[in-house]
């Protein structure tokens, strides 16, 4: 099972597969260093030459494929030395990565006794080459006094957060535990729904239950819920331009301030309501823009669109309570999940579509499980929202998440609610399956042009100046 604390992760912008991916790689990393040091430490040092030879002084990384061509935008090149500072995703203060980094610039101290990270010199962009399992690739190694190699670790940010070693099984972030309801397809997850009469988010809790307590799991998904919505508050509070040389002004806070003056007005247009929907996936993809914190959902690049459902649903349907929030988040992750096993949530990998459309596939079927649809019904929400991001590309310009990727964000909120609101007008019966269109996605993803997975090298671009 793909739980739902594995695809709702709390994190810093820009990318989850170019920022938290890569951090949590490095801080791995980290780790692994300070348990050979303990161990020498505890052995004497034997086999330590006077020089260092055989103790790590100094380490180092590499990153290839999307990691290199888009990683000064995206953040990698910070992440990785945050990480390797020992930092976590989840907890570090946005407000403080620049003092962090500026300090190990100067020192090139990372916290470890005698270990030394200098991000001018140790830190490589491999624009040729490309690693033979995933684009988004790594390796780091550690060094003694005279430069030998003493360790060394290959690893991919699959996306989401995800991270895998090389030499292990791709398990696709999957927890190795036996759950009552396993679902690997829409068409097992419909079966299940239909022979016990749980719902999707039903399922997906009866799963989470192998895990975590039932106060553990509301917990978990309160947090989730409170840091999306914590996210959007931020965003409509800022202003000014987002960083990274495009100059791009931020809008939410003054569309906010145009929606509220309307509400004093006795002539409103009736669009009003995706005005809003917009508003917050634009509030969180700036915020995402801007490196402040934001939830994986599935990746930092889709990252409003299932916090602007949210919002939406809390704002607009009326009877929204805590525990409809917890239902929404849970078949959303049971959507995801299938989506990220049978084809990827990665831009990098299949492109923008894995990446908004799944996230929006992952709102309709939430929204449409709070608003009463039947199992059939969210699967043909979660359908209906990816089957129209077929072929998306993933072209940000300046390597940056900014254009087009905080405008698709407010579109495909847009779409998720329109999505669910055909799929609630049906009976469930569809002509193309969930299945069917998650297939579809992935081989797309597999026929697209590499130029086309956040490489920065076509579409928009390569036409439009980044400066």
């Amino acid at each position: 099972m793909i739980s739902a604390f594995d695809l709702f992760k709390i994190g810093i912008g820009p990318s989850s597969s170019h920022t938290i991916g890569p951090m949590v790689a490095a801080r791995r990393f980290r780790e692994r260093v300070a348990a050979r040091g303990a161990a020498q430490d505890g052995a004497g040092q034997d086999g330590a030459g006077q020089d260092g030879a055989g103790t790590v002084t100094r380490v180092s990384a590499e990153i290839f494929g999307s990691l290199a061509w888009t990683g000064r935008g995206h953040g990698t090149d910070v992440a990785i030395a945050l990480g390797l500072l020992g930092h976590d995703p989840a907890t570090i203060d946005p407000d403080r990565v620049e003092d962090y980094t500026r300090a190990l610039a100067e020192t090139g101290e990372t916290g470890l006794p005698g270990v030394a990270f200098a991000p001018d010199r140790d830190l490589v962009f491999n624009f040729k080459e490309l690693l033979p399992r995933h684009t988004n690739g790594m390796r780091f190694r550690a060094h003694d006094g005279d430069g030998a190699i003493l360790d060394e670790v290959v690893c991919y940010s699959v996306g989401g957060g995800f991270v895998e070693s090389e030499g292990e099984a791709v398990n696709d972030g999957i927890d190795a535990v036996a759950v009552p309801y396993p679902f690997t397809s829409g068409a097992e997850l419909l079966t299940i729904c239909a022979a016990t009469g749980l719902t999707v988010a039903q399922v997906q809790r009866e799963n989470e239950r192998a895990l975590r307590s039932d106060a553990a799991i509301d917990a978990g998904l309160d947090a989730i819920r409170d840091a999306m919505l914590a996210c959007i508050a931020r965003g409509l509070r800022m202003e000014g331009v987002l960083p990274g040389g495009l100059k791009v002004r931020r809008r939410a806070r003054r569309l906010h301030q145009t929606l509220e003056a309307s509400r004093l007005t006795n002539s409103r247009p009736a669009h009003e309501i995706m005005d809003w929907i917009s508003l917050y996936a634009l509030a969180v993809n700036e915020e995402n823009a801007s490196g402040g914190r934001v939830v994986t959902a599935p990746t930092n690049g889709a990252a409003g669109i299932v916090p602007a459902v949210l919002r939406y649903g809390i704002d607009f349907c009326p009877g929204w309570s805590e525990e409809r929030g917890r239902d929404y988040l849970l078949a959303a992750a049971a959507i995801g999940g299938l989506i990220k096993s049978r084809a990827s949530i990665s831009g990098a990998e299949v492109g923008c579509q894995g990446e908004v459309g799944s996230a929006a596939a992952m709102a309709a079927a939430g929204l449409a499980t709070v608003l009463g649809g039947c199992p059939r019904q969210v699967a043909n929400a979660a359908e209906i929202a990816m089957e129209h991001h077929l072929g998306m590309t993933c072209d940000p310009v300046g390597g940056l998440v900014q254009v087009p990727c905080i405008e698709r964000n407010a579109f495909g909120a847009n779409k998720a609610v329109a999505a669910a609101s055909l799929a609630l007008h049906g009976d469930g019966v569809h002509f193309v399956s969930l299945d069917q269109v998650i297939e579809t996605m992935r081989q797309t993803g597999h026929d697209m042009q590499e130029k086309y997975k956040e490489t920065s090298l076509g579409g928009l671009a390569v036409n439009v100046a980044a400066c």
